[in-house]
């Protein structure tokens, strides 16, 4: 195995267990590894740190995880990692809600590593160079757990040009699943695409938010902006809202949107389904100048990475600031980030700005977070990405 030694005084991450070792912390490689292989990393004074993977095309040129030095990383290192992710999951599954993360990369000690069940398929999303090399062990250790009908590779993130990596799109093992999987979240029924949808099939990232913001919604006409499959719509048609303005960009989900509603038997005449890029229809529907109760601003990642920062900030700000102009007197924002690199407080400044272009004043009444199967380690504080605020906008 090769040896990695780092700069002098870049070791404080390592110790306290982040799992990330940047490019410019290496002192010394002693060997040529391949990327993808196993190394072990020593501080300046050949003091022991942690096992990780090596990349050489990444800034992150190796991923920690394992800090106990009598480990062996091998299959059996492997299926352990993979039985202690999926039983701390275990009491989030059941009749109502058979779909959930049960593996969230570094959080679970697999950097790289997203799997996602849904019904009796998984999907999953392979974003390091080390765990593409041991992607049949990965396999194997979730056939023994699991035993799917079968298992997909979503792995078309652009993350992996990172680590110098290949799009991959398709069946690993076992059966296809079909066009059109049915599944279920908080009692609701969908039928998700996991070869052609977005991410790894679903965002199963909102269910808690899903349901905590449709006991606002009875009897309220609701605008859901980056609708996709029609999550926060359908939590809010089940808890009795008046009506629902559903837009997205993609006509795979405005399509698929339409088929959960008759799917779970809603009232069709409620719904409006909209494919438009979101900033064009707030814009249309100032113009009209139609107001909704409720709003929902759910966009994807502005923020890939801090260099985004500021451009990030500026969309958010425009996007809440429209949503705000949108709502009736006393009416709720639920608006939402998942991009790393903006934090709580952070998004909070970018609303504050928003509220003072809009000429709103904003009360804050709950603040969203990401569910109990995308966890946060304590050491790792870019593992929590999705937060989101309830505002009252007067």
């Amino acid at each position: 195995m090769v040896d990695i030694i780092l700069k002098k005084g870049k070791e404080k991450a390592a110790l306290q267990r982040h799992p990330w070792v940047f490019s410019g912390a290496l002192e010394k490689i002693k060997g040529k590894p391949e990327d993808g292989d196993v190394v072990k990393v020593f501080a300046f004074d050949n003091e022991f740190l942690a096992y990780g993977y090596f990349n050489s095309n990444s800034r992150v040129a190796v991923r920690l995880l394992e800090w106990d030095e009598t480990q062996i990383i091998d299959k059996n290192w492997y299926q352990n990692r993979l039985k202690q992710a999926i039983a701390s999951r275990q009491f989030i599954l059941s009749e109502e809600t058979n779909t959930c993360r049960l593996v969230f990369s570094e959080a679970d000690f697999l950097p790289g590593l997203i799997v996602d069940k849904y019904a009796d398929f998984l999907s999953l999303q392979i974003l390091s160079s080390g765990i593409e090399k041991v992607k049949t062990d990965i396999v194997e250790g979730l056939r023994t757990e699991l035993n799917p009908k079968g298992i997909f590779d979503k792995s078309d993130a652009t993350a992996r040009g990172h680590e110098g990596l290949p799009i991959e799109n398709g069946l690993l093992w076992g059966e296809n699943p079909p066009e059109f999987l049915e599944v279920k979240e908080n009692g609701i029924a969908y039928n998700i695409n996991i070869a052609e949808g977005q991410k790894s099939g679903f965002y199963c990232d909102q269910r808690d938010n899903r349901k905590i913001l449709a006991s606002y919604t009875k009897g309220k006409n609701v605008l859901d902006c980056f609708s996709y499959s029609g999550g926060f719509s359908l939590n809010s048609l089940a808890n009795g809202a008046a009506s629902i303005t559903s837009v997205d960009s993609s006509a795979l989900a405005v399509d698929t949107l339409k088929q959960n509603v008759e799917l779970n038997n809603f009232d069709v005449a409620k719904v409006t389904a909209i494919q438009s890029d979101v900033n064009k229809q707030l814009r249309a529907f100032k113009e009209s100048g139609e107001l909704f109760d409720v709003i929902v601003l759910d966009p994807p990642k502005y923020a890939p990475s801090r260099s985004a920062l500021d451009r990030a900030a500026r969309a958010y700000k425009d996007l809440n600031r429209l949503g705000m102009l949108l709502l009736e007197k006393g009416g709720l924002l639920a608006t939402f980030s998942c991009s790393g690199a903006v934090d709580i407080e952070t998004f909070k400044q970018i609303i504050a700005w928003a509220a003072l272009d809009a000429g709103k004043e904003v009360q804050v009444i709950k603040q969203f977070c990401q569910p109990e199967d995308h966890p946060v380690r304590i050491s790792f504080s870019e593992g929590e990405y999705l937060k989101g605020l309830l505002l009252r906008v007067l």
